[in-house]
């Protein structure tokens, strides 16, 4: 009696990495299918990550524009360079992590063969958030905001009264767009209160 194979799932959570196997999975002219490919390109990133920074680039991009990117935990930079590509308005970005991606400049280098304005306005950095120069008009983010981290990317926006993107590991998407008033942002469950910025709490779909 023959057997029936069931079909292969596509997960988007998966932790596989995408491989020039995988493009045909992004055909067609859009920016997301083109960014694909150039991610398939270089081999080296896990399948969740392109999804959940594709995702998250396009939010923070509906509410907030311009500005240098700073990319903190940013670990192979995508999220950063998906804002630039999304807005060419912000003239650079920084991608900031305690330990960058060995592949991070492999990924690069696939993303600038693309888009080689993007050649010379991203910049990697290994570094503590705590050494980490933002400016007021910086435009922070993290999309992998995990335990303290969240609250220390928190402090560095209110703290410079600048404006920033976040997204914890618990699928809650924080953005800031540093206006006046106060407000409170939930973060693991405790009430954040911070003077000086206004934001909004939204579910991220996704993994």
């Amino acid at each position: 009696m023959a057997h029936t194979l069931a079909p292969v799932t596509f997960s988007r959570a998966s932790t596989n990495r995408l491989t020039r196997h995988d493009l045909g999975r992004f055909e067609g002219p859009s920016l997301a299918a083109a960014l694909g490919r150039a991610v398939c390109e270089a081999g080296c990133l896990p399948r969740k990550e392109f999804f959940e920074a594709w995702e998250m680039a396009r939010r923070v991009r509906r509410r907030l524009r311009g500005g240098r990117v700073v990319d903190l935990a940013g670990g192979h930079g995508l999220l950063a360079q998906a804002l630039l590509l999304l807005d060419d308005s912000s003239p650079s970005a920084l991608v900031v992590d305690a330990v960058l991606p060995p592949s991070a400049a492999r990924l690069h280098a696939s993303i600038a063969a693309v888009w080689p304005r993007l050649r010379d306005r991203v910049a990697f950095a290994e570094a503590d958030l705590d050494n980490v120069t933002v400016a007021a008009g910086d435009l922070v983010v993290s999309c992998h905001a995990c335990g303290d981290l969240t609250d220390r990317v928190l402090e560095v926006v209110f703290g410079l009264r600048t404006r920033g993107n976040l997204e914890p590991c618990h699928r809650t998407f924080w953005s800031c767009g540093a206006t006046s008033g106060a407000i409170g942002v939930r973060s693991h469950g405790i009430r954040i209160r911070a003077n000086g910025s206004s934001g909004t709490t939204a579910a991220v779909t996704g993994s």
